[in-house]
């Protein structure tokens, strides 16, 4: 159990040295040469090195020194160690990835590939379920003393009076640059987190529910529930069909119950992710069709 642990540990630890040497590389060969200053304390960084000369690893140490110090007294040693780690890796990485020589793009190529780049190395911290410090861990203590106030609007508060100072330091056209990019950021960061099996999820109201079970088993091989229910208006009993398929699927299945019944509701929802036999699993094979 513990040798299983320690693995586990070690495969999270790996996982986030690389998601910051990724999110590093963003920042050092795209976004620090261009000034796109998209939040953060990367972005305050690059403002600082532009203004001063100060490193940017530089700045993520001395701007995490006593974030670490005040989120210890408040959340813990449990709380912040994998966070600790995160950003004081972040500064290693952001000092050898700097040898790397940027990118002479224009600022439409560096605010895409710089997205890219910070938003999978994001992704996969959190995915790690540690974070790299800096503003994430200044909302965290400003919660503790402000609790009425959403985590995620101290944060876009914070972010935001940087992207402003960065505007008004690198001009306009920078920063709406930077919007690009915090926009590809933000749906990396969501596919990597949340997932990208995008599927449907269908409830089918009919009189004929068996028979487009039937037939939905047969042709898409998914497993169906069917559930009890009643209609208010008309006092009548009927199963209503609950089935997951994949977007590709949704055409097939929805002409194979207008086939059986024209009459029949159909209800079509978004899901973001399904775990389990035949998604991540093999399909579902239970259903045979008899000789």
């Amino acid at each position: 159990m513990k040798e299983s642990f320690n693995k586990s540990e070690l495969k999270n630890y790996l996982m986030i040295m690389v998601g910051i040497t990724i999110l590093a590389i963003g920042i050092n060969v795209y976004y620090s040469p261009q000034h796109l200053v998209t939040g953060g304390i990367s972005g305050l960084a690059i403002i600082l090195d532009y203004v001063f000369r100060i490193p940017l690893w530089l700045t993520n140490v001395i701007v995490n020194i006593p974030l670490f110090i005040v989120g210890i007294k408040i959340k813990g040693m449990d709380f912040a160690k994998k966070s600790i780690f995160g950003a004081a890796f972040v500064s290693v990485a952001l000092w050898y990835t700097s040898f790397i020589p940027p990118v002479q793009s224009d600022l439409l190529i560096s605010s895409v590939f710089g997205g890219l780049f910070v938003g999978a190395g994001v992704g996969l911290v959190l995915r790690s379920s540690a974070s790299t410090g800096g503003t994430d861990l200044l909302a965290i203590i400003i919660k503790h003393y402000l609790k009425k106030i959403p985590i995620n609007q101290i944060m876009m508060c914070i972010d935001g009076m940087i992207i402003v100072v960065g505007l008004f330091v690198f001009g306009v056209e920078k920063a709406m640059y930077a919007l690009i990019s915090i926009f590809i950021v933000s749906k990396v960061v969501n596919t990597l987190v949340e997932g990208v099996n995008y599927s449907k999820e269908v409830h089918i109201i009919s009189e004929k529910s068996g028979e487009i079970a039937q037939e939905l088993m047969k042709h898409l091989n998914r497993g169906i529930t069917s559930i009890n229910g009643k209609g208010v208006y008309t006092g009548k009993s009927k199963d209503i069909l609950y089935i997951v398929c994949s977007t590709e699927e949704l055409i097939e299945l929805q002409r194979i119950v207008k086939e059986v019944d024209t009459e029949a509701f159909i209800i079509i929802n978004d899901v973001r992710e399904v775990v389990g036999r035949g998604f991540t699993q093999p399909q579902y094979d239970g259903y045979k069709e008899e000789k």
